[in-house]
């Protein structure tokens, strides 16, 4: 690497770790510490009531206390991985990252336990009087044949989870992507002869693993810096290498590489040459962990024989083997059901997991974090990336029912289902409030165009919707770039049989769709030939006149371009008297829960007429997910205080929804602090038509309705559900260009829902 950039990348690490604040850790509290009442539940005497029910019951600990969801990460920094024996204040910044590791993938809290002890039999009488403290250890970075000593003592003195991620998580690993890469070369582990260089912790482990998916001890040739692991050798052994002992006359990698199926190492660079790689079997498997720099690179391992296999530990190369696919998901099953230990049956779960998911299609979600790989199952993708997010429930899920049909679960969950389903509410905040309108689009057979059909996020919505049967799927676009696409991120789509294809260079319906919007426009200046360029050129027209003519039920727009754009040519085609844009509505949701934002697209600045439509279209979409309406019209006047132009179209708006016979709660004019805080809203107005906090947030123009909407998302992390476009009886709905593949699949469910249930 360049001195310059290897420099500058140092830099960047150091401030990473520096600023804003030392660290990658910190605590907050989860319950409010605003009085003395607080002060007197959290602490003396109210904390004694929670203390009584645990010594009562000792598994109260998880009910009343962080105990459940709490995991150490515990090391003496004997081993850390790529620089060896720092000690445990060096080690400190790997463990903290750890932490942040687990609580990034599985909202596991963590604390990081660093110990000046070397002594293992020592090491382990610490970490065992842990055990009120932690729901489970990791330990980490312990050199072998210490770690084994270590881990040993643990689980037999402790009944909480004890795993060793540098075994257990890098067998795990190589578990998964051997099996798929045995897949791939049509092979099976009884019949493979294995190479293995490295019989630290790690490698053991990874033989371990693969015995138990079915390796056979005899074919497996062990290699460390010493040469071959063989009979009646004694320098540099302990009883996990014996274990591999081979009685033979060969001693050197070298001698023992000829006809090998798969290369295992976990040793250091250069170990393995391409000369050795050339006297492998057919379709050699070579994983070459060593980190930073693998025992031979891919490119050369290619060179050698273009048929190789390969898998590293690094991530700028294909089939990264990387712990965090195995750690934060299996430790997340284990603690849910309260586990007692992590068994065999729950590693070779969490094996077939992930192995599982790499041959299923890729998420939208890992699509989009590596943008520009193919993630497409073979030789080039054996096992999922990180960021998959179907990596919890499918893991997780997978090793809570392990632990549970193996005996050691002391608190099973009732229905693994749907634990799997609160799973994946916890990565997809949109989940738990779009269940209720995804299962009224199960029954609504509807079919949903999507004008801009050759978007990846569109396909990725697409294949979703064909998952979650929540409609059926129209797509405008080129045929072959849809394929290609498909094909690219591995989307299996097939025209026809998952969705129907309108191709706007060569479709049968032209002359209609053009005649069409000809007799809809003729009258507005558009000529026979105008109507032919558009039926051609624009997607949002041509799904719009799909519509009109019944070809579709619903549209859904707008992943590129300007939203009034679009809302033009909906306006043109599918406005009727009856049917007309009354606003956009945003559906925010944040840590606090969900918040309703309108109109944040179609009126700039609505008149009090267009303010009381959009109240009352909204009150009815807040129904829809199953949530009653507590509606705010939010202005910079409160309640009379001010004669501004947005608290007079306020307050006329309020008197033409008091004129009405409504059936939900609305008040206004207010600021949002008012809305959203019932202690300041009492002090203020204590006549206030609705108590507690309002859902939806009305403004008197889209400057401050989007501009609320662009806070939340970007200061309070809120995930959006819309826009939903209000008033055309759920023919059309139009997004924004930052909207996601998740996002373009809670809209196709809202398309999706019956009319009859939309206003």
């Amino acid at each position: 690497m360049d001195s310059g950039i290897q420099q500058t990348a140092q830099q960047a690490a150091l401030r990473y770790h520096e600023l804003p604040k030392p660290g990658k850790l910190e605590i907050k509290a989860t319950k409010p510490m605003a009085n003395q009442r607080d002060l007197s539940l959290a602490y003396s005497p109210g904390v004694a009531e929670a203390c009584l029910e645990i010594k009562a019951d000792p598994s109260n600990a998880a009910r009343y206390t962080t105990r459940g969801n709490l995991v150490a990460v515990v090391s003496n920094g004997t081993a850390v991985l790529g620089l060896g024996n720092i000690g445990a204040l060096a080690s400190k910044p790997v463990m903290e990252g750890k932490a942040v590791l687990f609580k990034k993938f599985a909202n596991i809290d963590c604390f990081d336990i660093e110990v000046n002890e070397s002594d293992p039999v020592k090491l382990a009488e610490i970490v065992t009087s842990l055990e009120p403290t932690f729901g489970a250890i990791n330990l980490e970075d312990i050199k072998a044949p210490d770690c084994f000593v270590v881990e040993r003592l643990c689980r037999e003195r402790m009944k909480i989870p004890v795993f060793h991620d540098d075994q257990h998580g890098t067998a795990i690993v190589v578990g998964a992507a051997a099996t798929n890469a045995l897949l791939v070369a049509g092979k099976k582990f009884e019949d493979v002869k294995i190479v293995s260089t490295g019989g630290g912790a790690a490698g053991i482990a990874c033989l371990n693993m693969l015995l138990k998916l079915g390796a056979k001890r005899e074919n497996i040739w062990l290699c460390d810096i010493h040469g071959l692991v063989h009979e009646g050798r004694e320098q540099d052994m302990n009883p996990e290498k014996a274990a591999y002992a081979q009685k033979t006359d060969l001693r050197t990698l070298d001698q023992v590489i000829d006809g090998a199926d798969l290369f295992l190492g976990l040793s250091g660079p250069g170990v393995l040459t391409g000369a050795m790689v050339q006297r492998m079997a057919s379709d050699p498997i070579v994983f070459a962990l060593a980190n930073p720099n693998p025992e031979i690179s891919p490119a050369d391992a290619r060179a050698a024989n273009p048929d190789v296999i390969v898998a590293t530990g690094r991530s700028d190369y294909p089939n990264q083997v990387n712990n965090v696919l195995c750690f934060p998901f299996i430790f997340r099953g284990a603690l849910d059901v309260g586990a007692t230990v992590i068994n065999d049956e729950m590693q070779v779960a969490c094996v077939e997991g992930i192995a599982a998911l790499a041959r299923a299609s890729s998420s939208a979600e890992a699509a989009a974090a590596y943008q520009g790989e193919r993630l497409s199952f073979g030789r080039d993708y054996l096992i999922p990336k990180a960021f998959d997010p179907r990596l919890l429930a499918i893991v997780a899920g997978a090793v809570a029912q392990a632990a549970m049909e193996s005996g050691v679960a002391t608190r099973p969950v009732e229905n693994i289902e749907a634990y799997k389903a609160a799973l994946n509410q916890s990565v997809f905040k949109s989940a738990f409030i779009m269940r209720r309108v995804f299962d009224v689009a199960h029954a609504g057979g509807r079919r949903v165009v999507f004008a801009e059909g050759e978007d990846e996020r569109v396909l990725h919505a697409a294949h979703a919707m064909v998952q979650e049967g929540v409609g059926r799927p129209i797509l405008i676009g080129r045929p072959e770039v849809i394929d290609s696409r498909c094909e690219r991120d591995a989307i299996p789509l097939v025209a026809g049989r998952d969705f129907d294809l309108v191709n706007p260079e060569n479709d049968p319906r032209y002359r209609d769709y053009w005649g069409t919007y000809h007799s809809i426009m003729q009258r507005r200046g558009v000529t026979p030939d105008l109507a032919r360029a558009i039926m051609r050129t624009n997607t949002t027209a041509i799904s719009a006149v799909m519509v009109q003519r019944g070809d579709a039920d619903s549209m859904i727009c707008g992943t590129f371009g300007q939203y009034l754009w679009h809302l033009n040519y909906v306006r043109q085609v599918l406005g009727t008297p009856q049917l007309h844009p009354v606003g956009a509505l945003s559906l925010m949701i944040h840590e606090r829960g969900v918040t309703f934002i309108a109109d944040t697209q179609v009126h700039p600045e609505p008149c009090a007429q267009e303010i009381a439509d959009v109240v009352i279209s909204a009150a009815r979409h807040v129904r829809r997910f199953g949530l009653a309406p507590k509606i705010a019209l939010c202005s910079h006047s409160q309640f009379g205080n001010l004669d501004t132009d947005s608290g007079r179209r306020m307050r006329a708006a309020l008197e033409i929804l008091d004129a009405q016979d409504l059936d939900f709660e609305y008040e206004g004019e207010m600021h949002s602090d008012a809305a959203l805080d019932p202690d300041v809203r009492a002090r203020l107005f204590p006549n206030s038509r609705f108590q507690g906090a309002a859902n939806v947030l009305v403004f008197a123009n889209t400057d401050a309705a989007s501009g609320a909407r662009n806070i939340i998302k970007s200061i309070a992390g809120g995930l959006e559900v819309g826009p939903i476009l209000m008033g055309m009886g759920n023919r059309a709905q139009i997004v924004t260009p930052s909207i996601t593949a998740r996002g373009l699949l809670n809209i196709a469910a809202l398309a999706g829902a019956p009319v009859q249930s939309y206003g």
